[in-house]
């Protein structure tokens, strides 16, 4: 059936230039899967508007993890135990490998990862706000990974189904370690609430900070979001900002109780006409203003990769030499 469609297309106006021909079948291919829920590879033909939209959503997904590396690396040598330590570590390093699968399918579509790197570093591209707020206790690192990584469980199972091949690939392995590094957050919550009354008081300081922020990492209202309806037909995206957001506030409601602990928003409920959870206002205008780079710690996480990516050039001239010898070795044994 695909093949005759391309058949059609080339058939109906053979007066036209070849590269329009081609244009138009590769539309009328991306159309195709585009109705099946298939999905498309790297090689298949795409629209410019398709390929910037994921260069830019995979790139700041890729950010993400790797500044998200640093509010946690923080506290990896004052975490309260040797094994908190090993745990911490090995979350950290989890995220870098994020940043890789999520980098090389970027690559894919055309965008080399220094030149994303290149972006990042000159603060020309986003990456999530939640990145961007300080971590003062030991029990931020449980409110990140019960409450952010929960956020981003949320956010990126279904992107395990994203149209585009690599990205959802990429997804499914990304997807299985959030999963126990939000379970390891809760277990650090746990811990503190069932504790002195400090430490969950602790716990509880946590919770209340970082509420706002893992609902704001969604994004904002579908109203005011210019991308993702775009991105919801071309089957990047399969929720909205706002369903995602309610999804993500209903396993919180449930679980906090088994914390004993609470959320810091009165406004939580289930609406039994519409059968979706609500919350209370969120401050909008301080997502906008951590987005444009005055946030908490925006100027402070930046400048750490910044130093980080110098500090690592050497490394990149090493590969790159050894690369080039390689390939001159290769050539001359051919």
């Amino acid at each position: 059936m695909m093949a005759q469609n391309l058949q059609a297309v080339g058939s109906v106006t053979p007066s036209q230039p070849q590269s329009q021909l081609d244009a138009d079948a590769g539309q009328a291919y991306f159309d195709h899967v585009m109705a099946e829920d298939s999905r498309i590879e790297p090689r298949d033909w795409m629209p410019d508007a398709y390929r910037r939209t994921l260069v830019r959503q995979i790139s700041q997904h890729a950010h993400s993890e790797i500044i998200g590396m640093q509010p946690e690396a923080n506290w990896i040598s004052r975490a309260p135990s040797l094994k908190r330590k090993a745990i911490l570590m090995a979350k950290v390093q989890d995220e870098a490998g994020h940043g890789l699968y999520l980098y090389s399918a970027a690559e894919t579509l055309g965008t080399s990862r220094d030149e994303m790197m290149g972006q990042l570093v000159a603060g020309k591209a986003r990456y999530s706000s939640i990145f961007n707020y300080p971590t003062v206790t030991w029990a931020d690192m449980g409110a990140i990974g019960w409450m952010v990584d929960g956020a981003a469980i949320c956010n990126q199972v279904p992107l395990c189904r994203a149209s585009y091949g690599p990205y959802g690939r990429a997804m499914v392995r990304v997807c299985k370690e959030e999963s126990f590094h939000q379970r390891q957050g809760f277990e650090i919550l746990l811990e503190l609430a069932n504790g002195n009354p400090a430490q969950k008081q602790m716990a509880q300081d946590a919770v209340n900070r970082w509420y706002a922020p893992s609902l704001m990492m969604f994004g904002p209202p579908d109203d005011d979001s210019p991308n993702s309806k775009q991105s919801m037909a071309w089957n990047i995206k399969r929720f909205s900002n706002d369903e995602l957001r309610s999804r993500f506030v209903g396993m919180m409601a449930e679980q906090v109780r088994v914390l004993g602990l609470s959320l810091p928003d009165p406004e939580v409920r289930f609406n039994e006409d519409t059968k979706t959870w609500e919350h209370g206002p969120l401050d909008w205008e301080e997502f906008k203003q951590v987005l444009a780079g005055r946030g908490p710690c925006n100027a402070q996480r930046l400048e750490r990769r910044r130093q980080a990516h110098d500090d690592g050039g050497w490394v990149r001239e090493a590969a790159t030499a050894y690369a080039a010898k390689m390939a001159a070795k290769n050539e001359a044994a051919a």
